[in-house]
């Protein structure tokens, strides 16, 4: 059994443990995902993009007026990668489901 590398970095798993709080058809902006995390825009983007390559995020730019506004949630394939991360991590732990 093998943690997924790309959720196992701390920020990585802290974007993809927030964003598993949300219903599968739900998104959150940039801006209050970095307030919940406390973490810098740069930092935040980085890892995001990261969870985006590998299909994990989605991220969705859109415009309210005149101002830009990314909205970002969990992918299908990134809810799966997740789940599957957090049994291997019980796995590992000795816990059962």
């Amino acid at each position: 059994m093998e943690l997924d590398p790309v959720i196992h970095a701390q920020a990585r798993l802290r974007i993809t443990a927030a964003l598993s709080t949300l219903d599968p058809e739900e998104s959150i902006t940039f801006p209050r995902l970095q307030e919940l995390l406390d973490m810098t825009a740069g930092n935040l983007s980085t890892h995001l993009r990261k969870l985006e390559d590998a299909g994990y995020v989605t991220v969705d730019k859109s415009h309210q007026g005149r101002t830009p506004v990314t909205y970002l949630a969990l992918s299908r394939a990134g809810r799966r990668a997740f789940e599957d991360y957090m049994d291997t991590l019980r796995s590992v732990l000795g816990e059962t489901s």
